[in-house]
């Protein structure tokens, strides 16, 4: 039923149980010759050196100071071999050409940093000691990342090189110039401000810092809080990845359970049940740091489990937790630096927050801020099979690659939205594509409080192309369904035309906004889901309608001319009737319907002429993805504490 998937970008639930699992059993790759069972030990031995009963591992006591059973060392056995052999490890070689592109990156920031102390006058021994570092964090960091995972890094620069013209501008330039650079995306709105880009294939996530020292040592210490003294917020966010990192890895039970976190981590995140599904910030689900931060606290829950029981526990305790409760590994510091913590007593904003997972470095954040109460569903729902499966295997009614089926995103649901993007070159695409991204979550927001909630949506984090165009574009779905247990009216419809012409607009308001550059959004049935976004081996054999016979007039780039998309919306009803097995065809709920918005002709939109209009007896999902969720509605968010779930070993 689930699956979790290696890539943290793929967006299927398979993702997430890959994750889960390999965090609890990864080999870091700098001890690729040790094997996993090396850090597990007897019941017996557990019980000699248990901690007392007094400990506390985090803000409360372990729920059980259990060790493994012989039953759960045949089961961790069980679930290292099948991990080995699905290839959730990387290779030697590939660790080694990380290593090189660090090394290579470090190289590139020096010289850098060397070139503007230069060109700024400063004095011959100032041009010498200058000098930036490049500091990794998130699952590189923690040692859960595996083969493809992107490198989370982080440059600290001195005070006089500065983020938005020294980095954005004069980096990006050098970077471009270079033959191993691809794919140069810098997104700088961000709110964590980011470089994008592959080197040498490995793709890199590069934030930048300007602390203030004028010379930057080698050794510096990013946990001292030091190093936040007169910086911005950016800049605070950028420096608290690598400070998180640090404090989970000091924050586990035991030198052991730092060891094994890593493992613990991965085996979640690798879990294809959870990261294809549910991995992605920008979409309103959970990122690397999010996962290890709720690895962690079962660790802590735990602290002399072995990974599979810690794949079990996870799924058992987080099926039960009355979020908006928050997951917290120690209390939140106050100091004197002034920094807004989280704290739902002081800022409203914080008490509008459904799943907070609170960093443990300060100033303690919460770091799954963009979770929407459709995500935390879909999480939610994905948690209760997972813990079945589980419940399963310690039975013996099932076995672990049960968790790492493959989740069909196109088959969950009767009706999806399509946001296809494009661009009038490759570049250009690359931009846009990054900027909307990193909007789609809005859209969901939107949805969700324009219809009071009953129509839920889930977006899927992968991107898709048509590789028979030949113009740059791509295209995000969400799969839609009505809120489980609403009543409504025979007949009744939701009509989200004004929502989606107001994301649009938003949308549309992008800072380097170029002709060429648009984005249509369409109501897709499930049966006229175009045949691009299945890959090989996984396309429906009965989709019966060639979805791309009903298109208009296109220029010469094979995308829709202006004219055509004129010509099409006065034709079209922009009405969708699934009542009966006759559904319209796909061009009068084409993307082309809505048309497009540039900033010029903003003003001038009367959000009239986009239509969306969806009956609500058609928004049922095709199966039940998992138990209903617990209610959370009654929590009160006064209370910055994290509670314990009642949970029974």
């Amino acid at each position: 039923m689930f699956s979790f998937y290696a890539n943290l970008n793929s967006g299927n639930l398979a993702g997430l149980f890959h994750l889960i699992v390999l965090v609890l059993h990864f080999i870091s790759p700098t001890n690729n010759n040790n094997n996993i069972l090396s850090l597990m030990v007897s019941s017996e031995s557990l019980s000699e050196s248990v901690a007392p009963p007094t400990m506390k591992y985090g803000i409360t006591k372990p729920l059980s100071l259990a060790g493994p059973t012989e039953a759960d060392l045949q089961r961790n056995a069980e679930l290292e071999k099948f991990l080995r052999e699905s290839e959730l490890y990387e290779s030697e070689e590939e660790t080694a050409r990380r290593e090189e592109v660090l090394r290579r990156l470090d190289q590139i920031v020096k010289q850098w940093v060397k070139q503007l102390t230069r060109q700024r006058g400063y004095i011959d021994q100032m041009v010498e000691d200058a000098n930036a570092i490049i500091v990794t964090f998130g699952s590189y960091r923690l040692g859960v990342h595996g083969p493809g995972a992107d490198l989370d890094t982080l440059c600290v620069g001195p005070c006089y090189v500065n983020r938005e013209e020294d980095f954005f501008i004069l980096l990006h330039d050098i970077l471009a110039e270079m033959e191993e650079v691809r794919e140069l995306q810098p997104v700088p709105d961000a709110h964590v401000p980011v470089m994008k880009f592959k080197f040498q294939g490995i793709s890199i996530d590069l934030l930048y810092a300007s602390i203030t020292l004028l010379v930057i040592p080698e050794d510096l210490d990013i946990s001292d809080q030091s190093v936040l003294c007169n910086v911005d917020g950016p800049t605070v966010r950028s420096l608290n990845g690598c400070r998180v990192a640090d404090r989970i890895l000091k924050l586990v039970p035991n030198a052991k359970m730092s060891e094994v976190l890593g493992q613990k981590t991965w085996c979640l995140f690798q879990c294809e049940f959870l990261v294809p599904r549910t991995i992605s910030v920008v979409t309103g689900f959970l990122g690397g740091v999010n996962w290890a931060l709720l690895v962690a606290r079962i660790c802590q829950f735990y602290p002399n489990a072995i990974p599979s029981m810690l794949v079990s526990r996870f799924f058992r305790v987080y099926t039960q937790w009355r979020w908006p409760n928050p997951v917290m590994l120690c209390p939140i510091e106050e100091d004197e630096l002034g920094f807004l913590v989280w704290d739902p007593r002081k800022n409203p904003k914080d008490r509008t927050h459904h799943m907070p997972i609170i960093t443990p470095a300060y100033p303690c954040m919460n770091s799954s801020y963009n979770v929407s109460p459709s995500t935390l569903r879909v999480m939610m729902d994905q948690f209760q099979i997972g813990n079945k499966i589980c419940e399963d295997v310690e039975l013996n009614k099932s076995q672990w690659p049960s968790l790492f089926e493959h989740y069909f995103f196109f088959e969950a649901y009767k009706n999806y939205l399509q946001v296809e993007i494009v661009a009038a070159d490759n570049d250009d695409l690359l931009a846009w594509k990054g900027w909307v991204e990193s909007r789609l979550r809005q859209l969901t927001l939107k949805i969700e409080r324009d219809t009071n909630g009953t129509l839920q949506c889930h977006p899927y984090p992968n991107e898709f192309a048509d590789m028979s165009k030949p113009c740059p574009h791509c295209a995000f779905f969400m799969g839609l369904q009505r809120q489980k247990g609403v009543k409504v009216q025979e007949g009744q419809r939701f009509d989200i035309r004004g929502t989606v012409d107001e994301f649009k607009q938003d949308v549309n308001m992008y800072s380097y906004w170029i002709p060429g550059m648009d984005i249509y959004i369409s109501h897709v049935p499930r049966r006229e889901i175009p045949a691009y976004v299945f890959p090989d081996g996984y396309k429906r054999p009965r989709q019966s309608r060639n979805t791309t016979q009903h298109t208009p007039e296109k220029d010469a780039k094979g995308c829709m001319s202006s004219e055509g998309r004129r010509s099409k919306r006065k034709q079209e009803t922009h009405t969708v009737d699934v009542e009966s097995d006759k559904l319209p065809k796909r061009a009068s709920i084409s993307p082309q319907n809505i048309g497009s918005v540039s900033p010029a002709s903003v003003s001038s939109r009367t959000g009239g002429s986009s239509q969306m209009i969806i009956p609500e007896e058609s928004l049922q999902e095709v199966k039940t993805a998992g138990l209903q969720n617990q209610s959370s509605d009654d929590k009160s968010t006064e209370d910055t504490g994290e509670q314990k779930p009642c949970i029974s070993e």
